[in-house]
């Protein structure tokens, strides 16, 4: 049970730190690049984006963050481990609140991106309905995801004493 529980745990530190290097990475590089773009390169791009992230690797990583996170959770519910379990269940909080605006925020205004004509439609009030409230979305999950991986990580440490 001891290597299970700390390859969980190590799974779920790599994912949720892959998850918010990508945050991390659009929160001070791609959305301040794409600022500096008129409205019809930010719109195509962010819909480019959107559409291309749906991937399995993708998926791996943000999907894989959460379940390996509950996996690490239940695994160090025992007594010889439930020391580390703290540092665990405050990153999977932190987590949830990466999840919840992603699917409050963030994938909504992907959605009135994707539903938009390319013809028809006012690419400066679209830009406006999207951009400052998706980027600050953005930051939110950066900033949670950043914290979640430091909490796991520390759990990791800590995990290395008791192992120790």
């Amino acid at each position: 049970m001891g290597v299970l529980s700390t390859a969980s745990l190590f799974a779920a530190t790599v994912t949720t730190g892959l998850t918010a290097g990508l945050f991390a990475a659009f929160a001070y590089a791609v959305m301040p690049g794409l600022a500096r773009t008129d409205d019809r390169t930010l719109v195509l791009a962010m819909r480019r984006i959107n559409e291309s992230i749906l991937n399995g690797w993708f998926a791996v990583c943000f999907g894989g963050a959460l379940l390996f996170t509950l996996l690490a959770a239940a695994l160090h519910l025992g007594a010889e481990r439930r020391a580390v379990l703290p540092w665990i269940v405050a990153g999977l909080v932190l987590y949830l609140v990466v999840l919840g605006v992603t699917a409050v925020v963030n994938v909504p205004l992907n959605n009135v991106l994707a539903r938009a004509g390319d013809d028809d439609t006012d690419l400066a009030a679209l830009r406006a309905r999207f951009e400052v409230t998706w980027v600050r979305g953005n930051v939110v999950r950066a900033v949670a995801s950043t914290g979640a991986f430091g909490l796991l990580a520390w759990a990791l440490v800590a995990e290395g004493r008791l192992v120790g």
